[in-house]
């Protein structure tokens, strides 16, 4: 072969055929919501077809816990009396608080069915909480007939409490004084500058003591009156003189108009009078001012009074949950249509807050749950038998440890034993040698 021979390429090799690339598996969206039943995948993967069940079972946990943190929130911002972010940490807690406690509720538990006693407490759990979630969404449902209701109630309790100080508030109630007997309390009584008390009694006074000596005055004229009429009676009548024939008064009439002149000089009936009309004057001034006085006075309790009412509006804050609660109590009583509508309403918060304990223990077994209920009977007897093969172990271990202290109390003693006979052995040679050495010493000396 010449070396200019072309030399053709190696074919390339033909790729081997394989399994073909495994496509990424889809997210399974779903599997958060079955944490939220507290199901085992790996368990719930050998019953696909009930994987439906509880993702459906999971949303309805998580709608009960949006539903009790909207009701916290209702809650929260009414006790607030506002919208605030502070009322967002409760409503946190209590959403995940509610999410926990149903994802317990309706955990599959092994044999429960068996046993009525946690089912019944389970559902009694379940029926208390929605209780409690229930009526601040009712509230939050009826809350304009319940701010119009409280509104109305505040609005009549002001009007009473007007009532009560303006009967209260006098001119004598003032300063620890008497009080009307239709006034319930002092606590009634406003109290302010302005009174025209003092000058009502100086009134008071004034017009009495004119009213005595205008009495008085009159009594006097009556009796000058009368006395006058008597003297001008008696002295019409004249009489003759028997020593001088002469006509003259009787003595009568010289006596009454004695008595008419000392009654004059007696009653200072002029001095009374000009201080009658003095008194009238003055109380005529005083009357005047006293009106002057008593208009200022009303003015001021009126001001006292609309002031201590704006004190009690701003004492009046938003109204609070329990003040809701029993406005619509109130609004309620006597109203069978809006009695059963309130009811019914709370029932089905309720019923949508029991619904995902009704919904695990109504739905009958599932298979999952009787897998469930086989791997945890298994579990038992697999423990039962590691817990009694743990306790051969230790039963051997403790024989064993037994059998080797006898060994070893046999070996100590069969070697105390064989060291005693050795002593034993050296003592009676050692007695034998000397036995034999005292007779060879006597022999020796019974041959000398």
């Amino acid at each position: 072969m010449s070396n200019d021979t072309a030399v053709r390429p190696a074919p390339a090799a033909t790729p081997q055929a394989g399994p073909p690339p495994r496509r990424p598996a889809p997210r399974d969206h779903g599997r958060l919501l079955r944490v939220l039943t507290g199901v085992d995948e790996e368990l719930l993967a050998e019953v696909r077809h009930e994987r439906s069940k509880f993702t459906s079972l999971g949303g309805v946990v998580l709608g009960t816990a949006v539903v009790a943190a909207f009701s916290m929130w209702n809650f929260a911002t009414e006790a607030l009396g506002r919208v605030s972010l502070f009322a967002a940490l409760p409503t946190v807690i209590w959403f995940l608080f509610i999410l926990n406690l149903d994802r317990w509720l309706i955990t599959p538990v092994p044999g429960t069915r068996r046993r009525i006693g946690p089912v019944v407490l389970r559902l009694l759990v379940a029926l208390m909480l929605g209780v409690i979630v229930a009526e601040p969404l009712v509230l939050r449902i009826f809350a304009t007939a319940i701010e119009e209701h409280i509104a109305q109630e505040r609005a009549d309790d002001l009007d009473v409490l007007r009532g009560r100080l303006e009967v209260c508030t006098t001119e004598t109630s003032g300063a620890g004084g008497a009080l009307p007997a239709n006034c319930p309390g002092r606590k009634y009584v406003v109290t302010f500058g302005a009174t025209s008390a003092a000058k009502t009694g100086q009134l008071k006074t004034l017009r009495a003591d004119a009213a005595a000596l205008q009495q008085r005055v009159n009594q006097e004229n009556h009796d000058l009156a009368t006395l006058d009429a008597q003297v001008r009676d008696e002295c019409r009548q004249l009489i003759r003189d028997a020593a001088s024939g002469l006509l003259e008064r009787t003595s009568e009439c010289q006596r009454l108009r004695a008595q008419e002149r000392d009654f004059r000089k007696t009653h200072a009936i002029g001095a009374e009078e000009s201080r009658l009309a003095g008194m009238n004057r003055n109380i005529s001034v005083l009357d005047n001012e006293v009106t002057a006085a008593r208009g200022s006075y009303e003015k001021s309790r009126a001001a006292a009074i609309d002031q201590r009412l704006a004190k009690e509006r701003e004492q009046q804050k938003s109204p609070g949950v329990l003040e809701r609660m029993q406005a619509l109590d109130d609004l309620a009583t006597g109203k069978a249509v809006l009695f059963c509508g309130i009811w019914l309403v709370r029932a089905l918060f309720v019923f949508l807050d029991v619904l995902p304990v009704l919904a695990k223990f109504l739905g009958g077994e599932s298979t999952y749950e009787r897998m469930l209920t086989s791997e945890s009977n298994c579990a038992v007897r697999m423990h039962a038998e590691r817990v009694r093969l743990a306790e051969l172990r230790a039963a051997a271990d403790t024989e064993i440890a037994q059998h080797a202290i006898n060994q070893e109390i046999e070996r100590s003693r069969a070697e105390s034993e064989a060291a005693h006979r050795e002593v034993v052995a050296r003592t009676n040679i050692r007695t034998r040698q000397a036995i034999n050495a005292l007779e060879e010493e006597l022999r020796r000396a019974s041959v000398r």
